[in-house]
């Protein structure tokens, strides 16, 4: 690292949307940016494997405690399939398996399988995961040369279509819900066809409200941390909680709240949930400063703390 990076300042929280690079694990990309940037407190908003490239959102700081209601949001891959050939990963990283000819493949029998997949599905993950199983990473057995039956998950894929057909290769685009395995449906893919596949490439473009457009790579983070400005670059901690309801508290019901103590509030309407159709509501203070994630009960009106964001 050059010796010209300028002192640390006090720390900061908030979000950076890194662009992730093939060849790097999502931990290495957060050991990077917590290197770069030299704040104590760094995470990712949800793993990508090695080989995949594209949207990862990195937590700093006070942000890192916002992770876990960021997991459901929506996220929009493209992947380039390759047909005729099937490898134990899944993926272009995989020992091969299988081989076939697909020369006999139409571009409208891909497109009919495509649509099989729209809607709730159930999906078995692959054995190259980090799931687990009697307390051993589905990753760990298979490099051990073993395979368990694994229980299919009920995923939601919102989307999906060819957007390129260069046989015996294909690119899908596919908007889904948390949990949905891009390699699973590249395998499943080729199972429906007849012939086999696997994944070559995986892009992800979208995360919840960040796109690869506006990502941040590894190199231009490095060149706005030696420059000094790399903290323009991150984004809000609301960022990623702005589908929910706001309160902003005056500093009686602040210094309350962050006591502990639940609050009294209006209720928003008769309705089973609150506006936005989620339990979860984000609090202020008059200041703007996000304090806290709540539980709003639509009935009563009754704001409880969920999570207090500063001590």
């Amino acid at each position: 690292m050059p010796a010209s990076f300028p002192k640390a300042l006090p720390m900061v929280s908030g979000i950076l949307n890194i662009n992730k690079p093939g060849g790097l694990s999502s931990f290495q990309v957060v050991a990077a940016v917590r290197r770069l940037t030299r704040e104590r407190k760094v995470g990712h908003g949800g793993t990508l494997d090695p080989a995949a490239t594209g949207v990862l959102p990195v937590f700093l700081n006070h942000a890192t405690r916002l992770v876990e209601y960021f997991f459901d949001t929506r996220k929009a891959y493209c992947a380039r399939i390759v047909l005729g050939a099937t490898t134990d990963s899944y993926d272009a990283e995989g020992n091969f398996l299988t081989r076939s000819d697909p020369s006999g493949v139409t571009r409208e029998q891909v497109e009919e399988a495509l649509r099989s997949f729209q809607g709730e599905i159930d999906q078995i993950p692959p054995m190259h995961s980090a799931l687990k199983h009697q307390g051993q990473r589905l990753y760990s057995l298979a490099r051990a040369g073993i395979e368990v039956e694994r229980a299919p998950r009920r995923i939601k894929i919102f989307d999906i279509r060819l957007v390129d057909w260069d046989p015996p290769a294909l690119s899908i685009q596919v908007e889904c819900g948390k949990g949905t395995y891009m390699r699973s449906i590249a395998h499943d893919l080729g199972q429906k066809l007849g012939c086999g596949a696997y994944q070559e490439r995986l892009i992800r473009i979208e995360d919840g409200p960040f796109s690869i457009e506006d990502g941040l790579t590894l190199e231009e983070l490095e060149a706005a941390c030696r420059e000094g400005y790399w903290r323009d670059l991150v984004l809000p901690m609301d960022e990623v909680l702005l589908q929910w309801q706001a309160v902003i508290l005056n500093k009686a019901g602040q210094d309350a709240f962050l006591q502990g103590q639940p609050l009294n509030l209006k209720p928003p309407r008769k309705t089973s949930r609150p506006p936005s159709g989620s339990p979860f509501c984000r609090v202020y203070s008059g200041g703007g400063d996000l304090l806290a994630v709540a539980r709003l009960d639509p009935y009563t009106g009754v704001c409880q703390p969920q999570k207090v964001l500063y001590p």
